[in-house]
């Protein structure tokens, strides 16, 4: 048996994603507006769903036993960039969060989307020679991956 360990952003995005943009998304919804927490400045690393995917299975294929792969297409996304785009998408008004209403706002995903995000994947490109090439995280948002979801 030969163990690899991948390593997710924490945003995998793209159609069909109902993870942590989704609710994010859900919450603006739910709210009115498209909130981000502090000053926005604060990041998410990400990577589309078909990057992630390419990378388990090169990793499987060619990853040396313990390798420890981190699929990271984008080091980190602001996260006002992030409320922004759903904003657009939305039609909603964009507005910080006061870090201590986030939960409030966000429901549990505040804690998360309040916190600095960023990865590299720069050791396991060098690795596995490999290159995400799906869309952005706000290429996909804006796109419309996450409007016509119910989550």
């Amino acid at each position: 048996m030969r163990a690899v360990a991948a390593r997710f952003a924490p945003t995998v995005h793209g159609v069909g994603d109902h993870g942590f943009i989704a609710l994010i998304v859900a919450a603006a919804r739910k709210a009115g507006v498209s909130g981000y927490v502090g000053d926005g400045s604060n990041s998410w690393a990400a990577v589309a769903r078909t990057d992630a995917a390419s990378l388990v299975r090169l990793g499987l294929e060619s990853a040396p036993a313990g390798a420890r792969l981190h699929a990271t297409g984008e080091t980190g996304v602001p996260t006002k960039a992030i409320a922004e785009a759903i904003g657009a998408g939305l039609g909603l008004p964009v507005t910080s969060i006061d870090p201590n209403d986030a939960v409030a706002h966000f429901g549990f995903i505040g804690g998360f989307f309040g916190m600095q995000g960023a990865a590299s994947s720069d050791a396991t490109r060098s690795l596995l020679g490999w290159e995400p090439t799906g869309p952005t995280l706000l290429e996909d948002i804006r796109a419309g991956a996450y409007f016509s979801l119910v989550a």
